[in-house]
């Protein structure tokens, strides 16, 4: 089964489901992911049912609606690379939701297994921490919207990385694959692409130490990568920027991973 998974295009009522990766067709077990583009006042229904969910405004506004709670007008971007935080919702299991579009929009939705019934909150752009990562051609701008240090959801981790042309992205290669705490966690992830301007492409290399996977993909916009287990870097030619949405979980939601210790000499220049 291939590891890159390009966008459908089925629409229905105004709304146009770019990607629907359930574990049924992705064999992730923790994760899924659905990103959709919505017409202006269109209407996206749903309900977590064994799965909490992080709705992320990727461009567009939008109105979240959970059962008797309205999060109204948001989203901040035009774009994605605007390069700047954008307005999510995280929604607890066992929830009814609606998304009613108020321009045309973008949105992800990334899930996780969850079988608590936790409450649901705004997570405003403002709220997300902004790290600069890396140094050389290994630098990388990261919006934490569902990071391992808020307590409010069960499994799902959610980032977001800005990676200029020339450079490399989740990088030097790490990986995330054994439940080996403290020096370890095992989390599944599911990348996101766009790409600026739009007829560009990344590279992305998804391999583990015995090369029982080993996938080289030219990724192109809008195009998603999975990574059930492994290292996975991303590399940027020149004149493009890279943006692309992270999702992961995994039994315990914490974030430790593990350099391949063929290049983690890099760190040391």
């Amino acid at each position: 089964m291939s590891l890159k998974r390009v966008p459908n295009h089925e629409t229905i009522e105004g709304v146009t489901i770019l990607h629907d990766l359930t574990k049924e067709v992705s064999a992730l077990s923790y994760i899924a992911f659905k990103v959709i583009d919505m017409q202006a006042l269109s209407s996206y229904m749903n309900k977590t049912i064994l799965q909490e969910v992080c709705i992320v405004v990727l461009q567009g506004e939008v109105t979240v609606r959970v059962e008797d709670q309205i999060y109204a007008n948001i989203g901040k971007r035009h774009s994605v690379f605007d390069r700047i935080p954008t307005d999510s919702v995280y929604i607890g299991n066992n929830h009814s939701y609606e998304i009613i579009s108020n321009t045309v929009a973008r949105v992800a939705l990334c899930y996780a297994y969850s079988d608590r019934n936790l409450p649901s909150r705004m997570i405003a752009a403002k709220d997300n921490s902004i790290e600069e990562r890396g140094k050389f051609n290994n630098r990388r701008i990261v919006h934490n919207i569902l990071p391992d240090t808020v307590d409010y959801a069960q499994n799902l981790l959610v980032v977001e990385v800005y990676t200029d042309g020339g450079n490399f992205s989740s990088y030097p290669p790490h990986k995330h694959d054994q439940n080996n705490l403290p020096e370890e966690s095992l989390l599944e992830e599911i990348y996101y692409h766009e790409i600026s301007p739009p007829q560009g492409f990344v590279f992305q290399r998804v391999y583990t130490e015995d090369r029982s996977i080993d996938e080289t993909m030219s990724v192109e916009n809008k195009e998603v990568v999975l990574v059930p287990k492994g290292y996975h870097p991303v590399g940027v030619p020149d004149g493009y920027t890279s943006y692309y949405l992270n999702i992961m979980a995994g039994p315990v939601r914490i974030w430790k991973f593990h350099n391949d210790k063929h290049h983690d000499w890099i760190l040391s220049r």
